[in-house]
């Protein structure tokens, strides 16, 4: 029998008794605290009230019990630096006691606040190397959990002046902005019972699960995370038949192991299926509070990993392992509510009527117009730059794709025409032992990168390997941004609805140019896009991610206190640095595998050709060997062109290493590096498709890809 990662109780057990077991939630603090401490905390959670030190100091109790309870020995402060993934400093629950034993402490200040050691932690120049100190700052709005025998407790981390080092600090200030503004707009309608409004996350996560024996074979995807060589196998995904395919066994181990583990922790992994390519798959939770979200899904990537190792795979995050089949994404579906449960993005039954909602409809087609290459921005990897734009994901031009019915409605608004409606509410079927089925008012457009899906956003650009937290920092605080804008107009009118119908209709005008839904893969769409509309298009990191500083942006995001100039100055230095760096790492593993592996695979094929014609000439007196000839020529000529090319290779690395300034080395990382890279694989893939399969050093994509059948 498989291990357990977290083991409590009987396997045996319903879903429901063990859900949420390692989390200490609103259950458990309501059934620990007193009535008191437990309405105080909720007051924090629910409405951003300050932490008493008393409360502070019950709760810290209240937690350590249970923790050790569940097994627990040591706590952590679990926060998200700047790298990409969590990270998390263990202590022990002991202290001495007075004879000499220890007991178990865990206090009020321990739990509030940490000092981890940040000196090796990515901070873009906010402190000099010395400066070790940091703070992490707990976040009491996401529930503690137990991972293996350790409390681990959401936290905020920032530098000793309080400048932000993760993820977690601007995302918990673009919450608040957004709050702030759109209270300002339901206020005009009436809705003073309404005291928070919040955004909700529902992440879809896409990855591929790979044979662990196979995948140690390869350098490339045990450094890198992707192949950077293999040609194209027989089959791939041109048959459509994985795509919500039956679950092959091995696989649907894996899922069920994963749901398990996902569950005790409170995560409600809902969905899973096949995805397109061959041993890709998704997972994809029900909607929550927009940072319990972006948590959880750090988390669930944490836990696919080792869970895979329990089964003998290994699960592939990485947004485009493959060369010529699909990546994988990350869809961030967003929405904003109220705390008495009004979804403020759902249209109702008649949205042309619904002024309220097609006020933040138009909130965020002006956001999203306004800021587009701070949502390119919010994605940029040099992950995810193979994917975007290719078969399966959107291209790196933002545009909103609303459907045909809420398309009418606006475009009634902008002539100052009746609305008339869509021409059917049913799909017909034509099998009368079949229901029709209701047509929803958007059908999804699974090219666009920002399609309205009913009553939420799918924002389908964020790769599948990063944090979301930055995606909806960005979209959180634009759209806070245009809600600031519409409140500071409408507060000084008299005639409401005559002011919300003048500013509908200029929103469409002014920001129409965003909304389209035709193809997004089309070629014709990118000179329209931006020979025509004026749309951005930033095919790579290195183009994007310098407009970060660009004036508006820096002037918006700190006039709504999410970032300061001086944060956003440091993640523009760390974002190009890891772009950089990552690039750098891939084509060091490229020439590493070209000399050592490739190169001497070639040779080696080449040499028993050449003894198999020898031989046939010895004995057979066949002087004529046209196809070892044939082949000892082309993999000769080859086997050149790719010496040349590691040597190409070879000096484009050396001319970014020669580099001072981070802008600097992603330019020529886009311009030289990467082109270089391009060149040799396309000659290595080439020689794959001449050499045996005996003789070629590491598993073929054939192999990879249907290597957990």
């Amino acid at each position: 029998m498989i291990p357990r990662l977290f083991c409590t109780g009987d396997d045996m057990e319903s879903v429901t008794d063990y859900f949420g077991s390692l989390v200490f939630d609103d259950k458990v603090m309501k059934g620990s605290l007193s009535d008191e401490v437990y309405a105080s905390l909720r007051k924090t959670i629910d409405e951003g009230a300050e932490l008493d030190i008393s409360v502070a100091n019950a709760v810290a109790s209240a937690m350590k019990d249970w923790a050790i309870s569940k097994g627990a020995t040591h706590y952590t402060h679990w926060f998200q630096p700047l790298t990409g993934i969590t990270a998390e400093k263990h202590d022990s629950f002991l202290a001495a006691g007075d004879d000499g034993g220890v007991i178990m402490e865990f206090s009020g200040s321990e739990l509030i606040k940490g000092e981890p050691d940040a000196s090796s932690l990515p901070s873009g120049g906010l402190r000099a190397t010395f400066e070790a100190r940091g703070y992490t700052a707990w976040d009491p709005t996401s529930y503690a959990f137990i991972k293996g025998n350790t409390l681990c407790i959401p936290t905020a981390f920032c530098s000793y002046g309080g400048e932000a080092l993760d993820q977690k600090t601007p995302l918990l200030r673009s919450m608040e902005a957004l709050n702030r503004q759109a209270l300002r707009i339901l206020r005009l309608f009436g809705h003073d019972e309404v005291k928070r409004v919040l955004p909700s996350v529902g992440a879809e996560q896409e990855y591929f699960l790979l044979d662990r024996d196979m995948y140690k074979k390869r350098s490339d995807l045990v450094i890198c995370g992707r192949t950077l060589f293999g040609s194209k196998p027989p089959k791939g995904q041109e048959m459509d038949d994985h795509y919500f395919g039956a679950i092959k066994p091995r696989v649907a181990e894996y899922m069920e192991d994963l749901n398990r583990e996902l569950w005790k922790l409170g995560i409600m992994a809902k969905t899973e299926h096949n995805e397109t390519a061959p041993s890709q798959h998704e997972l994809a939770p029900v909607y929550s509070r927009a940072n319990i979200a972006i948590d959880h899904n750090q988390l669930t990537m944490e836990i696919m990993g080792t869970v895979a190792r329990r089964h003998g795979l290994v699960c592939l995050l990485h947004e485009k392992p493959f060369e010529g089949v699909n990546g994988s994404g990350k869809h961030n579906n967003w929405s904003i509510s109220t705390d008495t449960g009004i979804n403020l993005l759902a249209p109702g039954a008649t949205p042309y009527e619904n002024a309220q909602f097609l006020l933040f409809l138009c909130a965020v087609i002006k956001a999203v117009d306004d800021y587009q290459d701070l949502l390119r921005i919010s994605v940029a990897t040099a992950g995810n730059d193979h994917r975007l734009g290719a078969n399966e994901a959107p291209p790196a031009i933002v545009s909103v794709f609303l459907g045909d019915e809420l398309s009418g409605v606006l475009k009634a608004f902008e002539n100052d025409e009746e609305y008339l409606g869509v021409d059917s509410e049913t799909i017909k079927l034509g099998v009368d032992s079949l229901p029709d089925l209701p047509k929803d008012s958007t059908d999804r457009n699974r090219t666009s990168p920002f399609a309205f899906t009913g009553n939420k956003f799918e924002f389908r650009m964020p790769g599948s390997a990063g944090s979301l937290a930055s995606a909806n920092i960005m979209l959180n605080t634009a759209v806070a941004e245009s809600l600031r804008i519409y409140a500071d107009y409408l507060e000084k009118e008299e005639d409401l609805r005559e002011a919300l119908h003048g500013l509908i209709k200029h929103t469409v005008t002014e920001h129409g140019r965003i909304l389209f839904s035709g193809n997004g893969y089309d070629e014709s769409w990118i000179r329209e896009a931006t020979q025509e509309r004026g749309l951005t298009n930033y095919p790579t990191t290195a183009d994007c991610m310098p407009h970060l500083l660009d004036e508006k942006n820096i002037r918006m995001l700190s006039r709504h206190g999410v970032y300061s100039e001086r944060e956003l100055r440091s993640r523009c230095e760390i974002l190009l640095e890891n772009y950089s760096k990552t690039e750098m790492i891939e084509a060091n593993t490229m020439i590493q595998m070209v000399r050592r592996e490739i190169l001497p695979a070639i040779a080696e094929f080449e040499e028993s050709i050449a003894r198999t014609a020898l031989d046939k000439i010895r004995v057979v007196g066949d002087l004529s060997c046209e196809y070892e000839k044939t082949v000892i020529s082309e993999l000769s000529e080859t086997a050149d062109r790719i010496f040349r090319a590691v040597g190409e290779l070879e000096e484009a690395a050396d001319k970014e290493n020669s580099a001072l300034m981070n802008e600097e080395k992603a330019e020529i990382v886009r311009d030289s590096v990467i082109p270089g890279m391009r060149r040799l694989r396309d000659l290595c893939d080439r020689a794959e498709t001449l050499v045996g399969s005996k003789n070629w050093p590491f598993p073929t994509y054939a192999g990879l890809l249907y290597s957990t059948d």
